[in-house]
């Protein structure tokens, strides 16, 4: 009570942290009439002043008040716009790093040009992230527009962009793209093998629209580059025929989690159905030796029971397309991972694609940490504010509208089942329509919408459907759902971005209607009636009560309700939304209170009737909470265990920057060789033991294996006071011997070459390897649990082990291919086509769906990514370095397996090149 009180006197914490923002508001108002008496080219000169003034010593704070005013006034000048105080409030608020919570309408877009402009001027590089392609290029090209009159560059980055496009857009002062962009690239660049062929630049500012959606709904899967793995094609289908057969009774399915488990007789059915296709190696479907049965069989039936289509995937071009849950729309590339993308396949009797291997990942949570200023955007994060906090330390402050909001939100109606529901859904709609007011109807799934659909053709409702079917048009259709009568039915957030003007979009219907029409006095005239029209019917609209949204069940989190909401009353606009509900809900069916709703909607409800309650719509609010808290537990999750992986992956990454920045890196293949030595000798010898306790012929075995020498090991034993020290100082000695001989019979340059060559080519790989281990240690950890143990601490302790173990292997490698390798002067290019690899890859870009071929140790797919040094001298094994007399020809030797001379590389890239 006393804080509810002090609250009334005082203010919120929120409240109070604007009003402060205002004497900044006041100073770029008190600056206006100076700024507005400027020329064109007085203002356009403001960018090179403000460069001045930060090389004298000023910080971006000094000149902010300037600097905002100067965008305010292009910003009328160029777009016909003018920044409202409340949008200052934004910008200033951006500036700082955190994230302005703006109503649906108040002009977001407008506001980051505020931040974007202030904080391009050092020239350091900004990025906009937003939630698709067409926004992308949509502000870029709006927004583009003032930056560039203000003398800054502004580049976009898109799917299907070239290496060297891409480099020109992130050079730019401004950079638009979406956050899987962004992400991919970062992720491609560390897999590259000179700096200058990166494309981004050291990370500065970036502001996220609509954080909500990227920096929380989109955040629990990473991003992932993945190659491919062998062929399992025949196994997925013979699975997928086995689990088709299984009987409900046979399995138990939790859908909260979407996990699903057999039960005692359910195992011992499929086991005996299993044997009878001959796919057990043993009698028992749990012995190590089915592993790979058993989770192809989890996988199989966890698509055909838990993974529904129209819901959470589309059959399009036949192939299976991943629905976000959150947004509706299609992931084009996008496949789910162990395996399961390639089970629904099968269930769909689609065409089956390989399985990937992870060859780079990152989380969003870790990308968008690395930038040292972070700020974002969107109507709805204030259900979200402490997670925001705690895993981004960004505070979220919630801007006042510019206006009163007029819009009015009704009780939630509950209905018996879901005919009833849509039955009154329908005749709400037909009833808005017929006197002209507008409806946005918000559904949670593809199925739902096309039940709708069906619904509204009964009533003769004319309307459009807006889901991931229809993914092309999404900005067109919500531009004109504030029509006379419109109504229109979108999937979740389907359309997010794209502002609702009630009656019409004037620049939609321009670019629809007069797209063919040349510039002159009859289009002047045409636009003239559109916009005339435009105006009539808003006014028709509004009298109507403006948008209805009517949204036809809860989401599983309330910021997704919000935001549907927020869609109607935009800048003092009437409007109206409303929820209906019943008890076959998802949300209520899965977390509701099963007894309570049951026995009161049951007995208290007839047929077609409907409900509205407080307390009812308290309950489910309070459901919604369990589930939002679930769910940031899940994305808490994938942090804790990213986290791990992701001081390796600086260690990893920093480590490939410094080896490429180097001309040289002898000092480092120096360092490994001599680890590499002294690790062979003190596994045989170790330190404080006797000589006869040392394990000499393992010594000799691993010298040969690895280091290719064959040195006089015992007649140095007979020597007196034998030390494991000698023995290290005299392989020492041989090994760098060795490379002296190498070194002199190449030009240096040459040769520092093939080293910097092969040691970012094994550290990729091994990398590679390193995230397929703990991809499969991520799997288990969560048994420990079983043992009373933190399967993250276990993580945690495992993944550093394996870490140094993979550091162990990877001086080894390279010390071993150094020595034995010899150099030959690779063929000058032949006119004639390149030879194919033997197959190609289903690496699929995530966002783009473009393959990159590639072969199965990933060697072609890095040449074809990276380049390869064409006309150089290469690493090439065996005595003499040539394959021209092959002492193996005669012999049945797989183009890919190793080649016989013990080289390390493929039979084909060896002694059979010229087979």
């Amino acid at each position: 009570m006393l804080k509810t009180l002090a609250k009334s006197v005082f203010g919120s914490s929120n409240d109070r942290y604007v009003k402060s923002i205002g004497k900044i508001v006041d100073q770029v108002n008190a600056l206006e009439d100076q700024i507005t008496a400027l020329s064109d080219e007085e203002l356009q000169a403001q960018t090179e002043k403000f460069r001045a003034q930060l090389a004298d010593g000023k910080t971006l704070a000094d000149i902010m008040p300037e600097a905002f005013a100067t965008v305010r006034e292009a910003s009328v000048r160029v777009l016909g716009m003018r920044h409202f105080d409340v949008q200052l409030i934004g910008g200033v608020v951006l500036h700082r790093g955190e994230i302005a919570e703006m109503r649906t309408g108040e002009g977001k877009t407008l506001v980051a040009t505020l931040a974007t402009y202030l904080n391009a001027i050092e020239g350091k590089g900004v990025h906009v992230v937003t939630v698709n392609d067409y926004l992308a290029r949509r502000d870029a090209d709006w927004m583009g527009q003032l930056y560039t009159w203000l003398g800054l560059t502004v580049g976009v980055i898109v799917p299907n962009l070239g290496e060297f496009e891409r480099r020109e857009a992130y050079a730019a002062d401004i950079t638009y793209g979406t956050n899987n962009e962004f992400g991919f690239d970062y992720l491609r660049d560390n897999m590259k093998h000179e700096r200058g062929q990166m494309v981004q630049r050291p990370f500065n500012f970036a502001i996220v629209d609509e954080v909500d959606s990227i920096l929380i709904d989109e955040a629990r899967t990473p991003l992932i580059i993945s190659g491919p793995t062998e062929d399992k094609t025949e196994l997925y289908v013979q699975i997928d025929a086995i689990v088709k057969q299984i009987d409900p009774d046979f399995y138990d399915a939790d859908e909260k989690t979407k996990n699903i488990s057999w039960t005692e007789d359910g195992t011992e059915k499929v086991e005996q159905m299993l044997a009878e296709a001959g796919l057990l190696e043993s009698d028992n479907l749990y012995d190590v030796v089915n592993t790979q049965v058993v989770h192809h069989l989890d996988q199989a039936l966890k698509a055909n029971i838990m993974f529904k289509r129209d819901t959470d995937y589309i059959i399009k071009d036949d192939k299976v397309v991943i629905i976000d849950e959150f947004t509706g729309r299609m992931m084009d590339g996008r496949r789910w991972s162990n395996g399961l993308h390639q089970a629904v396949e099968a269930k769909e009797g689609m065409k089956i694609e390989p399985e990937n291997q992870t060859m780079a990942s990152i989380t969003f949570q870790n990308y968008f940490r690395m930038y040292p200023k972070l700020s974002g955007m969107t109507g709805t994060a204030a259900t979200e504010a402490g997670e925001f906090w705690e895993i981004y330390k960004m505070n979220v402050v919630t801007i006042p509208t510019n206006v009163p909001v007029l819009r009015i939100d009704e009780e939630d109606q509950f209905f018996k089942n879901t005919e009833d529901k849509f039955r009154a859904i329908a005749k709400a709609i037909a009833e808005k329509a017929e006197i002209g007011q507008p409806t946005l109807v918000g559904t949670v799934s593809i199925e739902k919408s096309e039940l709708l659909s069906k619904f509204l053709d009964d009533e003769g409702v004319k309307h459009s459907v807006l889901n991931a079917r229809f993914h092309e048009s999404e900005a067109h259709i919500v531009a004109q759902a504030g029509r006379l009568g419109a109504v229109t039915i979108a999937t979740n957030m389907a359309g997010r971005g794209t502002d609702i003007q009630l009656g019409g979009n004037v620049e939609f219907r321009e670019n629809d209607e007069l797209a063919g029409m040349p510039e002159g006095p009859e289009r002047d005239a045409a636009l003239d009636k559109i916009k005339a029209e435009v105006k009539a019917e808003r006014q028709k609209v509004l009298e109507a009560g403006g948008l209805f949204v009517l949204g036809t069940e809860r989401h599983e989190s309330r910021r997704i309700d919000n935001q549907l909401r927020g869609r109607s009353g935009r800048q003092g606009d009437p409007g109206l939304s409303r929820f209906y509900l019943c008890l076959e809900d998802d949300l209520l069916r899965i977390f509701g209170p099963d007894t309570l709703f049951s026995r009161m909607m049951n007995s208290n409800l007839e047929d077609g009737e409907a409900i509205g309650s407080k307390w009812l719509s308290k309950a489910i609010e309070t459901a919604q909470k369990k589930v939002e808290a679930r769910n940031y537990d899940v994305r808490k999750q994938v942090v804790e265990y990213d986290d791990v992986m992701n001081d390796q992956r600086k260690v990893i990454y920093e480590q490939r920057a410094e080896i490429m920045d180097s001309e040289t890196v002898d000092e480092v293949v120096v360092d490994m060789r001599h680890d590499t030595v002294n690790s062979i000798v003190s596994t045989a010898c170790p330190p404080g033991s006797y000589p006869e306790q040392w394990d000499i012929a393992g010594l000799k075995e691993r010298t040969a294996e690895v280091l290719g020498i064959s040195p006089p090991i015992d007649s140095w034993l007979e020597e007196d006071h034998v030390e494991p020290e000698m023995i290290e100082e005299r392989l020492r000695t041989e090994v760098d011997a060795i490379m002296e001989q190498k070194m002199a019979a190449s030009e240096p340059g040459i040769w520092r070459r093939v080293e910097k060559s092969i040691l970012l080519e094994r550290l990729d790989y091994h990398w590679k390897e390193h995230l397929a281990t703990l991809d499969a240690l991520r799997q288990v950890v969560f048994l420990r649990a079983y043992a009373q143990k933190q399967p993250i601490n276990e993580y945690k302790q495992e993944a550093f082990g394996l870490f140094e173990h993979m550091l162990d292997s990877l001086r080894i490698d390279i010390t071993s291919i150094l020595l034995k390798s010899q150099l030959r002067m690779a063929p000058p290019p032949q006119e004639a086509l390149p030879d194919l690899p033997d197959f190609l890859t289903g690496h699929v870009d995530p966002l783009s769906g473009l393959d990159d071929s590639d072969d199965n140790d990933g060697s072609a797919g890095r040449e074809a990514m990276f380049g390869s040094f064409a006309g150089s001298p290469r690493a090439a094994a065996g005595p003499g370095g040539s394959n021209k007399a092959n002492p193996y020809a005669e012999k049945d030797v797989s183009r890919n397996a190793p080649c016989p001379c013990g080289s390390g590389n493929k039979y084909k890239h060896c002694h059979g090149a010229a087979a």
